[in-house]
């Protein structure tokens, strides 16, 4: 007696077979709820921070105009000054100095990882970088004022540097994002299949030029994402400028000179004795969604870069 054929589009009529037309599990809807509940808090915190800062920020530019907020060159709320370039050019001027410590140190400390390390120093680096960025910022920002505001003086005269100032600060600030920038750089790498490597080998290509014309080409758009990362790290850094870079806004492109960049004034008027009315209270917003837009910017252009030269291998 033939036996009847198991029906292939309806294993859910098989006894020990795994349907995927049933309904989940009591244990399954129950994690699947917490998932949902997680990423709908970090998307109700986001809109939450965009509420609060464009409501501050508009009862503050109700007051003060757009155009002399953007193009004002002189920061003294006291005076009714609210002009953001000061800050803005303190911020850059930091973050580029921390991104010329940052991308070659973490572009050389990736490729040595991806390419040349052996799998027992690799295991004995990572865990030295982690340990690097796992130190507090306040314990940079001494460093930097203690430490490589001293040295630069040595170097460069002591009239020349002021105690505080933006190149310690950006020079910290740089040591700070290069584990960040080295390890994401590293996975970029390390992502780029084996086989182009073989091909430049038989090629008669060197390890060295494999590295650069082949393999980092290969991961550019994991490694730009990577600098544009670290760069909006550099910017939203605080405790580091806050104790090395200044306590007074100073519109200077002289990384030498002291000058407060938007965080360091972020920390040192929220800490003093502000009224909640005031517009020094409010210009502190405005400040933060200048931050905000500039990061969000940031982080818009690192995914179209990722999206425009992504590699895909099979």
């Amino acid at each position: 007696m033939m036996k009847p054929e198991k029906n292939a589009l309806h294993p859910e009529e098989e006894p020990g077979v795994l349907s995927f037309g049933k309904r989940p599990r009591p244990q399954e809807m129950i994690i699947q709820a917490f998932l949902i509940f997680c990423a709908a808090v970090s998307i109700l915190t986001t809109l939450g921070i965009i509420i609060v800062l464009g409501t501050e920020s508009s009862a503050f530019f109700r007051e003060v105009s757009l155009w002399e907020f953007l193009s004002g060159t002189s920061w003294q709320p006291t005076v009714g000054e609210f002009g953001i370039l000061p800050l803005l050019n303190a911020t850059i001027v930091t973050s580029l100095a921390a991104m010329l410590v940052a991308l070659p140190l973490g572009m050389g400390v990736a490729i040595y990882l991806a390419e040349y390390a052996s799998e027992r120093v690799r295991e004995t680096l990572k865990p030295i970088l982690e340990v690097i960025a796992g130190v507090p910022t306040v314990v940079y920002g001494y460093f930097a004022l203690t430490v490589v505001t001293p040295l630069l003086k040595k170097l460069l005269g002591e009239d020349s540097v002021e105690v505080y100032n933006t190149l310690s600060a950006g020079l910290v600030m740089g040591v700070l994002i290069l584990p960040l920038i080295s390890s994401m750089c590293e996975d970029a790498l390390s992502s780029v299949p084996r086989s182009l490597r073989e091909a430049a080998y038989a090629m008669g290509a060197t390890k060295l030029e494999t590295s650069t014309q082949i393999i980092v080409p290969a991961a550019f758009s994991g490694i730009a994402a990577a600098f544009i990362l670290g760069l909006s790290r550099a910017i939203g850094e605080t405790m580091i400028v806050a104790l090395a870079a200044g306590a007074g806004p100073n519109f200077t492109l002289n990384p030498l000179k002291a000058a407060e960049t938007m965080t360091g004034h972020i920390v040192r008027i929220s800490g003093g004795d502000i009224s909640y009315d005031s517009m020094d209270y409010r210009s502190l917003f405005a400040i933060a969604l200048v931050l905000f837009l500039v990061t969000l910017t940031l982080n818009m252009v690192s995914r179209r870069i990722v999206k425009k030269y992504r590699e895909v291998y099979e």
